[in-house]
C-alpha cells in the first residue's frame, strides 16, 4: 500500500518551530494549493485548498525557519497522517496533516545558500550544499517534478 502526497503551493504563514530538546524539533505551517478550471458555463473557477504541513526533523525544521516565510513557493513530498485528540469539552477532534519527507523551495531567495538560484532542497537525509545551475533566469520546476 502507498501513502504518498505531492504538493506545490505557497506558505500561508511563517513556519512555527517547536523545540522538544537539543536534538528534537518540528516545524508546522499551512500551505495553500490552487486549482484553476473551466466550469460548465465556460467560466474560469479558482479553488484553493489549505493543508497542515509538519516537518518532523530538527535540521529540516530549522532550515525552514531560516529560509521559508509566508508566501514562499514550495514543492513537498510526504505522507497523509490523521490524528485525534479530545477538546476541552471532551469531544473527539481529528486533524489531517502532511508529514513532509522532502521539501524544495522554488522561489527566488534574498541571500543564504544558493542565493538567486531559486531552489533549495530539504530532504529527509542530510544534503550537501546545493550548487546553482549555470542558468540564472527564473526557476523552472519542470525538471524537479517526479513525473
Amino acid at each position: 500500500m502507498v501513502n504518498k502526497v505531492t504538493l506545490l503551493g505557497r506558505l500561508g504563514k511563517d513556519p512555527v518551530v517547536k523545540h522538544f530538546s537539543d536534538t528534537n524539533a518540528i516545524a508546522e505551517f499551512s500551505l495553500a494549493t490552487t486549482e484553476n478550471y473551466k466550469d460548465r458555463e465556460g467560466k474560469w473557477v479558482e479553488t484553493t485548498d489549505w493543508h497542515n504541513i509538519k516537518l518532523p526533523f530538527k535540521w529540516m525544521a530549522e532550515s525552514a525557519e531560516k529560509y521559508l516565510k509566508k508566501g514562499s513557493l514550495v514543492y513537498i513530498e510526504g505522507k497523509i497522517k490523521t490524528r485525534s485528540y479530545d477538546d476541552k469539552d471532551g469531544n473527539k477532534k481529528y486533524i489531517t496533516e502532511i508529514v513532509a519527507e522532502n521539501l524544495r523551495r522554488l522561489d527566488k531567495r534574498e541571500g543564504g545558500p544558493a542565493a538567486g538560484s531559486g531552489e533549495q532542497s530539504y530532504n529527509n537525509a542530510p544534503q550537501q550544499e546545493y550548487t546553482p545551475s549555470e542558468n540564472k533566469s527564473a526557476p523552472s520546476i519542470d525538471d524537479d517534478l517526479p513525473f
